[in-house]
């Protein structure tokens, strides 16, 4: 398994929208994600030209500590509950 961290994403955004771009950018979407989605673009091209199958993720949270221990902070977005159709009636109770 691999992971990868993209350590400049700043850089990369300024690279590809220039300085104001690069600045602005930020402020209206995820510079991390958007440097990971052209990443994943490009892998998922060479992994074809190679015959390789893969999956790649992209998510947000895992960190690597400063003992080079790869850590997993979880953030709950969104709770929610499901219930069987015939379970609904109990829960609107």
């Amino acid at each position: 398994m691999l992971i990868i961290e993209v350590t400049n994403v700043r850089e990369v955004m300024r690279q590809r929208f220039g300085s104001l771009g690069g600045r602005l950018i930020g402020k209206v979407v995820n510079e991390e994600a958007q440097v990971e989605k052209a990443l994943i673009e490009e892998m998922e091209i060479a992994f074809q030209e190679f015959g390789i199958e893969a999956r790649i993720l992209s998510v947000q949270g895992p960190e690597l500590s400063e003992d080079k221990n790869l850590e997993f902070p979880l953030q709950v977005r969104e709770d929610r509950k499901v219930l069987l159709k015939d379970d609904q009636s109990l829960s609107e109770e």
